[in-house]
């Protein structure tokens, strides 16, 4: 069984990606930025914009079939890593129960400079 869950991202179709992927009782979620209408939500908050991404990713597991308790790992990547302890607190506020695999990571940039945090996430469900 192939699933995919759709950002509603014009660029899906032209890149080749979609939100989520589910195959079985596996669920991929793709990179996930601060996006809302096509305009980036939270500018300058790490907190806010972890926060987001992070439910905008359970969004699409619940879409694909799966829930909050099927998250087995997330990778949030930051563009500062000094900001980590906002982003931290955002992940902790939402898996304090599940606590997943986490990973925190620095990287350069985005496509959009006001994204300061993407995250990504995989959730394996106990019955396909």
């Amino acid at each position: 069984m192939r699933k995919l869950v759709s950002s509603g991202s014009h660029l899906e179709e032209p890149i080749g990606f979609s939100r989520a992927c589910r195959i079985n009782n596996y669920i991929a979620v793709a990179g996930t930025a601060p996006i809302e209408n096509g305009k980036t939500v939270f500018a300058g908050d790490f907190y806010q914009q972890t926060k987001y991404c992070l439910e905008l990713s359970l969004n699409a597991i619940e879409e694909a079939g799966g829930s909050i308790d099927d998250v087995l790992r997330t990778r949030i990547m930051l563009t500062d890593i000094s900001q980590w302890e906002g982003a931290a607190k955002a992940h902790g506020e939402i898996f304090s129960q599940q606590r997943p695999a986490c990973t925190f990571v620095e990287v350069k940039g985005f496509i959009d400079h006001e994204w300061l945090v993407e995250t990504e996430m995989d959730a394996v469900m106990s019955e396909p």
